[in-house]
């Protein structure tokens, strides 16, 4: 589909869209939604160091409006966090809007997740297991546009295989409403980023095609490649995900100079900085422990005994992890290596690091099953907690 073939008239909110993202300031590089990860404390480390919007992590928009405990675990914010897309999964138009009216006050946009490739996401029928009910997306994006007052909304996509049926997915979506469109160079099938390189061209092609932003996602691993995708795309902005996790600072502009990367002690000093923020967002230690393995991980490959301190469990506290910080700041210092020498092999490390993974994936999916099954006795005995006004 051509630029041609989306024509004002078929896209009436076109003009608006480009207003409300040069009112954000035309934001180019984005913490992408990632559950449990894209906290508050983690936005707000990745936007002193570079980033200039962000999304919130994955919502599950049912349990987000009926229950309280949901919504205080799992979204905060505050008046420097942002620009802020807060994203849902739903498949329901109803209780998406509904979901979404709690949140359009302090948010820039509701972002509806059109891509999550995993099994959660499959079992709850959500995410990138919607594309192939294109009537129910366009039925959601509708919904959203119509009934929000404030808040605009977006979408983030995966590609399909062939890049025509991408362009017309996306182009579908942005009559629906959509004032930006984020697209993901990888399909559904494609859950491992290492496994498979994103196809930009399918991005180049939505870009191409529609007259409001896109983003693009995939194969951002610095801010050069930051950079060369936009170039080459035509993309607005990007998005990045485990990169980011891996390196805060992965946009910060220090890392085009010489020595930029800050050492071998940088992933130290950027958790240091990020339990800092916890004291003042608290977040629940799971996440704190996903991101102290994503920023010194490879360290803990050497110092094992710290790796095995930082997984004891269940809930271990922040300070104990400052102090876990502290000894492997002092134990890089004394070797006076600028990289470590893993006790067990690679191969060994990378299983690990996929079983870890896969254990905390398991783990979202039981506290979700729960949460509803919570939910439905709660319905079921007339005691339903209603969701805040």
């Amino acid at each position: 589909m051509s630029s041609k073939a989306n024509s004002a008239e078929s896209v009436p909110q076109a003009e608006a869209a480009w207003a409300w993202f040069r009112d954000m300031g035309a934001p180019k590089y984005w913490v992408a939604p990632m559950v449990d990860q894209s906290e508050l404390p983690f936005r707000m480390l990745c936007r002193r160091y570079g980033s200039t919007g962000a999304y919130s992590p994955m919502l599950h928009a049912r349990l987000f409006l009926e229950s309280k405990g949901y919504r205080e675990e799992h979204f905060t914010t505050c008046d420097r966090d942002r620009p802020l897309l807060a994203q849902f999964c739903a498949n329901d138009p109803d209780i998406l809007l509904a979901a979404a009216r709690e949140v359009e006050d302090v948010v820039d946009a509701v972002d509806l997740n059109l891509g999550c490739p995993q099994r959660i996401a499959r079992r709850g029928h959500y995410g990138a297991f919607l594309m192939d009910d294109e009537p129910l997306v366009v039925s959601l994006v509708e919904r959203l546009a119509k009934g929000l007052s404030r808040a605009k909304v977006t979408v983030k996509i995966r590609r399909f295989d062939d890049v025509a049926r991408t362009v017309a997915y996306a182009a579908a979506l942005e009559r629906a409403g959509a004032y930006l469109v984020a697209v993901h160079g990888r399909t559904r099938e494609q859950k491992t980023a290492s496994a498979v390189a994103a196809e930009w061209e399918h991005i180049a092609a939505v870009k191409a095609a529609l007259r409001v932003p896109v983003l693009a996602n995939g194969n951002i691993l610095s801010l050069a490649d930051a950079d060369r995708c936009m170039a080459e795309t035509g993309a607005d902005g990007v998005l990045s995900a485990e990169p980011l996790l891996a390196d805060p600072g992965l946009f910060w502009d220090r890392r085009r100079q010489p020595g930029g990367d800050g050492g071998p002690l940088e992933g130290c000093r950027l958790l240091l900085e990020y339990l800092d923020l916890c004291d003042v967002y608290p977040v629940p230690y799971r996440m704190v422990k996903g991101h102290a393995f994503r920023m010194i991980g490879p360290w803990l490959s050497e110092h094992t005994d710290l790796r095995d301190l930082l997984n004891r469990g269940p809930n271990p506290c922040n300070e104990m992890v400052r102090e876990l910080v502290t000894e492997l700041m002092d134990r890089i210092e004394d070797c006076g290596r600028d990289h470590p020498i893993p006790a067990i092999s690679e191969k060994k490390l990378a299983k690990l690091a996929a079983e870890e993974a896969k254990q905390a994936a398991i783990a979202e999916q039981l506290r979700e099953e729960e949460a509803m099954a919570a939910l439905s006795k709660a319905a079921a005995e007339g005691k339903l907690e209603p969701a805040a006004p």
